[in-house]
């Protein structure tokens, strides 16, 4: 059974998807829609850059959720589709996307101003988030609340049982991420990214975006997608909606959500869109499946050998 997972925020990279867009009607036929539904030129930031303009929250977003769908579709051209999916982060909305729940035009609308939102929920330089490795889940919860001091610092993305991401005010991940290193982390960065996603400090975000979503049209999904906030099952239009407002101030609990897909019977999990950060992870997370990463028709080609 084929999972699909899609990438977040982080994935970018000026050049993506172009080579689907030249080389598939369907994946070009994304690019026209969302390029109609935004009223400004997408296509020309991704392909063109430069990498500041598409590092910009707002472009970033919708970039990466139209590469993700456009490559989808250059897939479903193909003949491969999926019976799962799930997207970390901003990929849920890819997955939503791909599972007929959330049309093209809304979603890309709606992550851009996504972006906009979370990008000014916390002023510039005042956040950070760290990527801690070689600890448990539970110490760093430890870290993080010992770390706190009256600040905001908290768990953000559950990655694997060895990778885990905070995010808070910086001298707070300043101190968790040196707190760490104490308590026998292997390596603790700093990310650099312009905000501290999926902590409490984004519930301004979240409030915002409850307005925006508020008239979108939704269906069931044709395919359960398995959603970031506690790793369950959206099987109904009825449960998008409070779990994509969850979502933004929430952990990302992508071990979880990996994990769930394969209990529902994954066995070839497809990274589809930029990157191959996802296609890592699954394989430290579940044993025993096939992993692929199809960012480029040249990874469509070699999906498809291996699965045929």
């Amino acid at each position: 059974m084929i999972a699909f997972l899609f990438p977040g925020q982080g994935s970018q990279a000026v050049g993506m998807g172009k080579a689907f867009h030249d080389a598939s009607a369907a994946a070009r036929a994304v690019f026209d829609e969302a390029n109609a539904a935004l009223g400004f030129d997408l296509r020309r930031v991704m392909f063109e850059g430069p990498d500041s303009e598409l590092a910009l929250t707002a472009n970033t977003q919708p970039a990466v959720l139209t590469a993700s769908v456009a490559a989808a579709a250059a897939c479903a051209e193909r003949g491969l589709k999926p019976a799962l999916a799930a997207g970390h982060s901003l990929g849920e909305y890819s997955a939503l996307v791909v599972a007929g729940a959330l049309s093209l035009r809304d979603a890309v609308v709606i992550v851009r101003k996504r972006g906009e939102f979370m990008q000014e929920a916390v002023p510039v330089g005042t956040g950070a988030m760290a990527a801690i490795m070689g600890l448990t889940l539970d110490v760093v919860e430890a870290v993080v609340r010992d770390a706190a001091q009256g600040q905001v610092v908290e768990v953000a993305n559950v990655n694997s049982a060895q990778q885990i991401v905070i995010a808070g005010d910086k001298p707070a991940v300043e101190r968790a991420v040196a707190l760490a290193s104490e308590r026998g982390g292997r390596k603790s960065v700093l990310l650099p990214v312009s905000a501290p996603f999926h902590c409490s400090l984004m519930k301004p975000a979240a409030e915002r975006l409850a307005g925006a979503l508020a008239g979108v049209v939704l269906s069931d999904p044709t395919i359960p997608v398995v959603r970031n906030v506690d790793g369950a099952v959206t099987r109904a239009a009825s449960d998008v909606v409070a779990c994509l407002l969850r979502q933004v101030a929430s952990p990302v609990r992508w071990t979880a959500c990996v994990q769930r897909l394969a209990t529902e019977g994954a066995t070839a999990f497809i990274e589809v869109g930029p990157g191959r950060v996802l296609t890592a992870l699954t394989k430290r997370i579940v044993d025993d499946v096939q992993g692929f990463a199809v960012e480029d028709p040249t990874g469509l080609d070699k999906a498809l050998a291996a699965l045929s």
